[in-house]
């Protein structure tokens, strides 16, 4: 009975996410059911005696009080202090400056399918410091699309690379990816440099070249040959501040590193430190350049606006596909499905690529890796302690496979977006996706047999 009520949960909540309903209040009335009926068959307790209200049904809507409690002030207010340098770094602009100095180099490449793949490094560059899909893919189109344009590129390439711009979350600024370092209770700075840059170095160095070749076969497929009018010919929006501003963006990063276990510092920095600091720094910068007192202190309410925004968009997100995962738990379903894989006799390595293939064709048809990624994440523990692994060896494919879904969708806010810019469908710009995702899907799951 309780893989029957979960199939038909599971499939209701993908259903209503694809019919584009609020996915946090889907995930949470999802969670409340699967926990009701955990309380009225008896099956566990909602939450240990320590946490709970002394009333069991209660519980159940406690169950979120004590989520909320728990991830705000830890995971929430890291995500938050992230997404608030971000808004301020587009609010001054620096995103603009570090584009115009790590891009322009590529104004002198002629060979538009060499330009091609550079553009594609440089953006996985660019993605380290500018964790959100969509807001790098819509800085690219208004920075490096008129570039390839004029240089020869075909639209649809063009698209082609800019919506695998963020192909993977990475670093310390990634929200999936601070999720999972702190599952697997590890630094955020040692979880990208350990786990998943030897992935993301590895995988973009290859697909770099499989664009060349992708792009290029989908260019003479489909009979490109060439500009012949300047309507394609997009303006290349060169407002932005003085140079220097590019360093902006990448203090964090340094901040984050350098003050880490990985470089042994008697100094310890989290994420949220340093994204305070580095606003800080960064409104001097603004004082320096507008000399006006007023304004720079003005500017400070963009941190605190894209706190908010983050809270209503990603933490809400975190906590109700939490509360979602609490109820697949209670009612025994995550049990039942681990059992039932290692019945099959799968080995370890088979089951683990059958759970990333899941939550990949979950991104996919949510459109949105944060909401795939963010229900399932919490049930990691469970499941890698039943196979008996360590949770980052499951939830590290699962994190990075959950991108390459998302990228292949038509229906994902970065891939729309860039669409819409460029007037091509969706479709269109994820045919030109696919090949170097389905790489991407082949070069995982060939670490994930190495280990």
């Amino acid at each position: 009975m309780g893989i029957i009520i979960t199939i038909l949960v599971v499939a209701w909540v993908i259903y209503m996410i694809i019919k584009k309903h609020y996915p946090q209040a889907v995930l949470l009335m999802a969670g409340i059911f699967l926990l009701l009926t955990a309380y009225f068959t008896g099956s566990n307790p909602i939450l240990s005696a320590k946490e709970s209200s002394g009333s069991a049904l209660l519980d159940i809507f406690h169950t979120i009080k004590v989520l909320l409690s728990s991830r705000v002030a830890g995971l929430g207010l890291t995500i938050m202090s992230i997404a608030g340098f971000a808004k301020y770094m587009e609010y001054i602009g620096a995103s603009k400056s570090l584009f115009a100095v790590v891009a322009s180099p590529l104004k002198h490449i002629k060979s538009p399918y060499i330009l091609l793949v550079l553009s594609f490094y440089m953006s996985q560059f660019l993605v380290l410091f500018i964790p959100s899909h969509a807001g790098l893919a819509l800085l690219l189109m208004v920075t490096l699309y008129p570039i390839l344009i004029r240089t020869g590129v075909s639209k649809l390439s063009a698209l082609g690379v800019i919506g695998c711009a963020q192909y993977m979350d990475v670093g310390p600024g990634s929200g999936n990816a601070i999720l999972a370092a702190n599952i697997c209770k590890v630094d955020p700075a040692v979880y990208f440099v350990e786990y998943q840059l030897p992935i993301f170095v590895t995988t973009t160095l290859i697909l770099g070249v499989v664009h060349y070749y992708a792009q290029k076969w989908w260019d003479k497929k489909e009979g490109f040959a060439g500009y012949d009018n300047s309507a394609d010919f997009v303006k290349e929006d060169e407002s932005r501040p003085p140079l220097i501003y590019a360093v902006l963006p990448i203090i964090p990063m340094i901040f984050i590193l350098g003050f880490s276990p990985i470089f042994k510092s008697k100094i310890q920095m989290d994420v949220v430190t340093a994204m305070f600091l580095s606003t800080f720094i960064s409104m001097i910068f603004e004082y320096a350049r507008t000399k006006d007192f007023r304004t720079t202190l003005q500017s400070l309410k963009y941190l605190y606006e894209g706190m908010g925004n983050s809270f209503a968009t990603v933490v809400s997100l975190i906590v109700a596909g939490e509360v979602f995962a609490a109820g697949l738990m209670k009612i025994g379903a995550v049990d039942l499905v681990t059992a039932s894989a290692q019945n099959l006799g799968l080995g370890v390595h088979a089951l683990i690529i059958l759970f990333c293939i899941v939550i990949a064709c979950c991104a996919f048809l949510m459109g949105s890796g944060n909401a795939a990624f963010f229900s399932f994440a919490a049930l990691a523990p469970k499941i890698a302690a039943a196979l008996k692994i360590d949770v980052v060896t499951l939830l590290l494919p699962m994190q990075i496979m959950t991108s390459f879904g998302r990228v292949v969708s038509p229906i994902t806010a970065a891939i729309v977006a860039i669409a819409g810019v460029a007037g091509v469908s969706p479709v269109q710009v994820v045919k030109r996706t696919a090949i170097p995702m389905a790489v991407a899907v082949l070069i995982n799951v060939a670490f994930i047999v190495m280990k």
